[in-house]
């Protein structure tokens, strides 16, 4: 092993060579392999990572406004983004889901058609009313302008907050004034006036152009028919639950479902089947990034045994007088594997950096646009998993190894005779 570590490391780091045309010919081969590794890992490296920031980046933006979880009444044949139908409040079984341990948070909500009107424009809305429960940081990295709505402890809050869409279309900025309609059960409209307190934009145009946010309690007034009438105070739309871990969405659903005292009319509703498509097209960004990697390797992989004939094939002369001389044939195949090992590691060790170079670069400048209708970001996100770094790296190394055995196998073929006289 020492004597095929020697040899090795004097055929990959001197410079010489046996003669000029050889040796650069042969730093020529070296060099290449040594390229394609680079790209090859940096670019497995910087798929994974841009892959990961866009799926967690548009998740995110979705759990966010929706929470994991949704628990409503059981509606068959109604549209996945629409009004709700109303259920009582169940202070008791929403304090048993909280103590759950895979709950961060659950709150009620309630949504309603709205019609928004200025002087000179209209637009209708889905009104989302919250109570003062609600935690306004996962929406506030939305925010564009102004503030979250803000709540009273004497009457509902006549703050409203719009997307960026809906305010263009308004022309309305935060601190404005605005008059909102709403169809009350006995069928009168009810005209109130708010003001503008929050601009927000998700990107995701499906949402920026449907919803405004406001306080639970205006909806709950809309739905008397009178004032004196308190049947619908414990109205709400249903109850979103926000999860510590996600990935934990379909086991937490039906152990909520589950649950002794959980309403047999209610059902508990994954966001990701209230939002079909956005997960959908999500899974689909894993294809196309498994069948880039896939590539990737081949290139790597090609560009070795390449690489490897080459230089077997340079140095047949050097395997005849090894062979004369007593070397086994797996000392001599040792002598070219950690020669083709040494490439691979260098190849990786300088794709590796170049990679969490362009990934820093992009994190810090944002210089990879990305058009925000198609793809509910206007830059590249970054989001770089370490053990899928270390995976990339040990794998490639492997794989490369295993398949660089099949060019070593020609020193087996290789007679001493007519290798020395070889020219």
């Amino acid at each position: 092993m020492k004597v095929a570590g020697f040899i090795a490391n004097r055929i990959a780091f001197n410079k010489s060579g046996e003669g000029s045309r050889k040796s650069s010919f042969s730093r020529f081969i070296i060099r290449l392999s040594i390229v394609a590794t680079v790209i090859s890992v940096a670019v497995m490296i910087v798929t994974l990572s841009l892959a990961n920031g866009f799926q967690a980046t548009v998740s995110q933006k979705v759990f966010s406004f929706l929470g994991h979880i949704r628990i409503q009444e059981k509606q068959q044949e109604r549209a996945i983004i629409s009004e709700e139908s109303p259920i009582i409040k169940n202070d008791a079984l929403a304090e048993s889901i909280r103590n759950n341990p895979d709950v961060e948070s659950i709150h009620p909500y309630s949504t309603k058609y709205a019609i928004l009107k200025t002087k000179d424009e209209i637009q209708g809305v889905l009104f989302k009313g919250f109570d003062s429960s609600f935690d306004f940081s996962h929406l506030k990295p939305f925010i564009k302008e102004g503030t979250p709505i803000h709540f009273s402890d004497s009457s509902y809050s006549r703050e409203i907050m719009l997307s960026a869409n809906t305010a263009s279309e308004l022309r309305l900025k935060a601190g404005d004034k605005i008059l909102i309609y709403f169809i009350r059960p006995n069928g009168n409209i009810r005209p109130d006036k708010l003001t503008v307190t929050g601009i927000y934009k998700t990107g995701i145009e499906e949402y920026d152009k449907t919803f405004a946010i406001g306080d639970i309690r205006l909806i709950q007034k809309l739905n008397r028919d009178n004032a004196e009438d308190s049947s619908h105070d414990d109205e709400v739309g249903g109850y979103e639950i926000f999860l510590k871990d996600y990935h934990d969405i379909n086991k937490t659903a039906e152990q909520i479902y589950n649950m002794d005292d959980f309403p047999p009319t209610w059902n508990t509703v994954s966001v990701k089947n209230i939002s079909p498509n956005i997960f959908d097209w999500l899974k689909l960004q894993d294809n196309t990034r498994n069948v880039l990697i896939g590539i990737m390797v081949i290139v790597a992989v090609i560009n070795l045994i390449t690489c490897l004939i080459v230089l077997v094939l340079e140095r047949i002369r050097m395997v005849g007088v090894l062979k004369a001389l007593g070397a086994t044939d797996w000392t001599v195949q040792k002598i070219f594997l950690r020669h083709a090992s040494i490439i691979t590691i260098t190849g990786i060790v300088f794709g590796i950096a170049f990679a969490l170079a362009l990934l820093w670069l992009q994190q810090a400048t944002g210089f990879i646009k990305l058009q925000e209708e198609a793809y509910y970001m206007t830059e590249a996100a970054v989001k770089i998993v370490w053990w899928q770094v270390g995976v990339i790296a040990l794998g490639t190394l492997v794989i490369c190894f295993l398949v660089l055995m099949i060019p070593s196998l020609f020193v087996r073929k290789i007679q001493p005779v007519k290798a020395i006289q070889f020219r």
